[in-house]
């Protein structure tokens, strides 16, 4: 597996590829979460705003306000999602003063920060004092992959091809979540684990999302001749499980923590 910078800078195209995925695990974990009405919230690493639009319809809450480093994804969640305020900037300093928020929140994002602890401190920072700071990403370890491109990934192994992706972090497991989150003056600090399963059309729309240009897989499938995408074509129609009525379905797993500021 060859680690890739992935950059989602295609927002209607992600919304088709993680959407589903996301919403899926947001709402179980929003339930976790058990937040209060009326809270202020910050999510850091808004990306199309899907979990924006869920902490809405879920939490009511007081305001909710996104950043996200990408200008296409901050200006598709302004259009998708118009009762949040959605600003471009890193998580690694986030525009905000100290104590702003009752809840800050991160969803599908700290695989992908170079410095996960300082956005760690930074969400830390921006909560007030008694507020929650909390977070999932897929899980992932050195010999597993149980993010939704997980089948693929392993179809790229079966058939001795490279598989690009976003570089392997200890926080993509709950022992290394643990160790960054309880180094970072968060308390009461819990930790668990959310599955999802979801289904597909059919192989082709599989298939077809799979190949979606800017995702580590459609990256991956690009990069192989005529002959390997024949391959992995046909390795992928006999590994997934199809439903008698044609559709695929299957589960994804992500690792959460939620803690007092």
């Amino acid at each position: 597996m060859a680690d890739a910078q992935i950059v989602f800078n295609a927002a209607e195209d992600y919304e088709r590829f993680m959407g589903r995925w996301s919403r899926a695990i947001g709402e179980q974990f929003l339930d976790w979460v058990a937040p209060a009405k009326k809270a202020r919230w910050l999510d850091v690493g808004c990306g199309t705003g899907a979990f924006c639009e869920l902490i809405i319809a879920r939490c009511a809450p007081a305001s909710v306000n996104g950043i996200d480093p990408s200008p296409e994804q901050v200006a598709y969640a302004k259009k998708s999602v118009p009762r949040a305020d959605f600003r471009v900037a890193g998580a690694d300093a986030l525009p905000f003063d100290d104590r702003t928020f009752d809840i800050v929140v991160s969803a599908l994002v700290l695989h992908f920060l170079p410095d996960r602890a300082q956005a760690v401190r930074e969400m830390r920072r921006v909560a007030r004092p008694g507020g929650i700071v909390a977070g999932y990403t897929w899980r992932r370890t050195a010999s597993a992959t149980d993010a939704p491109y997980g089948p693929m990934k392993r179809g790229f192994e079966a058939i001795g091809a490279t598989f690009m992706s976003s570089p392997l972090v200890p926080e993509a497991d709950l022992p290394g979540l643990a160790a960054t989150i309880g180094a970072c003056g968060l308390s009461n600090v819990e930790l668990r684990t959310f599955d999802a399963t979801l289904g597909y059309q059919d192989f082709a729309d599989y298939w077809d999302t799979m190949a979606i240009p800017f995702t580590p897989t459609g990256r991956s499938m690009a990069a192989l001749d005529d002959k390997g995408r024949a391959a992995l074509r046909a390795h992928m129609q006999k590994a997934l499980p199809v439903a008698a009525d044609g559709a695929i379905r299957y589960s994804a797993t992500a690792v959460a923590f939620k803690a007092t500021a």
